[in-house]
């Protein structure tokens, strides 16, 4: 599997889990949908940057 494929991986059970505590906060719904895609997000972006290659120049 390659390091892209683990960081989603390991982005994915981030959000999940942070999803859940919120669930059982009780935190309104929107706020924990808007929280998940946030930490979505940033969970690409944070992959993106950590395994792509760099120009040789």
């Amino acid at each position: 599997m390659s390091s892209f494929g683990i960081y989603l991986i390991g982005t994915l059970i981030v959000v999940i889990g942070v999803v859940y505590i919120c669930h059982i906060a009780h935190m309104p719904q929107t706020w924990t949908l808007g929280i998940g895609i946030v930490l979505a997000g940033a969970g690409i972006m944070g992959a993106v940057n950590n395994t792509r290659q760099r120009d040789k120049s």
